[in-house]
């Protein structure tokens, strides 16, 4: 892995919607001998976009307050960052449910240090029926974690990538990871409810009518405007329109039928040509 990382500005709303509560334990993150501090502070940023504040570190660099690992961490600075913990490898395999990361893994049953493996969605799925304390695992930036380290690992699990680069930054692959398990991690974000109302039937039918009215005063033939009412069947089962959206079409096109009846009458009062049918 490469450690180029970029330092970002901080984004995003403060207001925040109602999401199912994680129902298994939130999981700790653990770097195993990280050699860049930005590194560092780009995973813990991450930990605090996505709802987790406990991280450790497995032979770490110094951590300067005034240094990259807290300029890269954002609010993390204040509390994810000063309270990690330096921890040996030994303690997070005894005391964890270890889940270890790597770009490259095996083809086969036959490197059993890689394989199988999991992408994260699959782990995701699988970490919902964990019940206990549970470990990410990251390796070193240049190595990844190594076939010792991997064949003491409960699972491994690896971000699918292209095929002749598949080997992230480390603090990318923490933020695609842990993005990824949010649904365990994280019970409300900023994006606003997403669920849609359909408006009630006998509204939509009447748009329905109005839209027919407003084919046959344009003058359309008959088969157009069964095929044209038809069309428009399926865009609004498709659509499932709100209340809102279907009255303020109802509205329209009520005003639109009115004004073409009203042309068709003044036509006729004063012996006008009507506007062309074809």
């Amino acid at each position: 892995m490469t450690d180029d990382v970029d330092e970002g500005g901080e984004a995003g709303s403060v207001d925040h919607t109602d999401r199912p509560a994680p129902s298994t334990p939130k999981p700790v993150v653990v770097v195993v001998e990280p050699e860049t501090p930005g590194n560092i502070g780009t995973i813990a940023r991450a930990m605090k976009n996505f709802g987790l504040s406990e991280l450790k570190l497995v032979n770490p660099p110094d951590l300067d307050p005034d240094g990259e690992a807290y300029g890269f961490a954002g609010h993390a600075r204040e509390d994810v960052l000063p309270n990690a913990e330096e921890v040996t490898f030994e303690e997070v395999v005894e005391n964890y449910y270890t889940v270890g990361t790597t770009a490259i893994t095996g083809e086969d049953d036959r490197r059993h240090e890689r394989f199988p493996f999991k992408t994260p969605v699959e782990l995701r799925e699988s970490l919902r029926t964990v019940a206990a304390p549970t470990a990410l695992v990251f390796g070193r930036e240049g190595r990844g974690l190594n076939n010792d380290e991997l064949s003491r690992i409960d699972e491994v699990c690896s971000i699918p990538a292209a095929d002749d680069y598949p080997v992230l930054n480390l603090g990318q692959a923490a933020t695609v990871l842990l993005y990824e398990l949010r649904e365990l991690t994280v019970s409300e974000t900023q994006l606003p409810d997403v669920s849609v109302t359909r408006a009630e039937e006998a509204d939509i039918e009447q748009f329905h009518e109005f839209f027919e009215a407003f084919l046959a005063a344009t003058g359309e033939r008959s088969h157009r405007r069964e095929r044209n009412a038809l069309l428009m069947r399926r865009l609004l089962g498709r659509a499932h329109p709100t209340d809102r959206e279907i009255h303020s079409l109802l509205g329209t096109f009520r005003k639109a039928n009115a004004k073409l009846e009203h042309a068709d009458f003044l036509a006729a009062k004063y012996d006008e040509p009507l506007y062309s049918r074809d």
